[in-house]
């Protein structure tokens, strides 16, 4: 696929999609690599644009550089930001209460420890859709103990296995003091979330060396 094709083609999932605004995205593309330019009216927006353009068929990876800009009318100040996350965080059953939140210039900085890695992503989300949230910092730490290098090994490709979105012969796993390193080939972004996420659901994971590669 050309890349004035895959340009086309990434400007039309971005105008299909009606959570984003498309009209001050610009798309550039180069061998499978994408980048967006340009403005947005929420942090929200601009994680949707990039999810829009890993759907893509021929996008093997996805540079976002759009620029969160909230018109002078729905600025707020940092201290009410801060509480609506403090607050949509302990709404949300997945998030314990050991996560904490500090905003500064509408950049919200998520901390504290959790010992799943889907905790410290459920925060992030939820921090990122609060109004006036400009980006999000996400220094969560797991606090997993670490099991047998070969049970998550094992564990892991089980997973991988049992996933109808994932060709698990195309991908390896390898662990090593919690660290589970996946490489190989997908197909699709879809399959690479996937498999990443089939690892870090592994018990006593701590951190993803992902290695993987989309290819099409």
């Amino acid at each position: 696929m050309s890349n004035q094709t895959l340009e086309q083609t990434v400007n039309d999932e971005l105008f299909w999609d009606p959570k984003v605004d498309s009209e001050a995205v610009a798309v550039a593309a180069d061998d499978g690599t994408v980048t967006l330019r340009g403005t947005v009216g929420s942090f929200r927006q601009k994680r949707e644009a990039q999810k829009a353009a890993e759907r893509v068929f021929g996008v093997v990876d996805v540079d976002n550089l759009l620029d969160v800009r909230i018109l002078n009318d729905k600025r707020r100040e940092d201290a009410d930001v801060r509480g609506d996350v403090l607050q949509a965080l302990m709404l949300d059953a997945l998030v314990p209460d050991s996560v904490d939140a500090g905003v500064k210039d509408g950049l919200v900085t998520l901390t504290g420890t959790v010992p799943w890695q889907f905790q410290r992503e459920e925060a992030a989300f939820i921090a990122g859709n609060v109004l006036g949230v400009l980006g999000v910092e996400n220094d969560i730490y797991l606090d997993s103990p670490v099991p047998y290098a070969s049970d998550v090994q094992d564990s892991i490709k089980q997973a991988l296995e049992r996933d109808a979105k994932i060709d698990s012969d195309n991908v390896a796993v390898e662990t090593i003091n919690g660290t589970a390193i996946l490489t190989g080939n997908v197909r699709s972004w879809a399959e690479h979330d996937a498999a990443v996420a089939a690892a870090w659901a592994a018990p006593g994971v701590t951190q993803v060396d992902d290695r993987l590669s989309i290819f099409y």
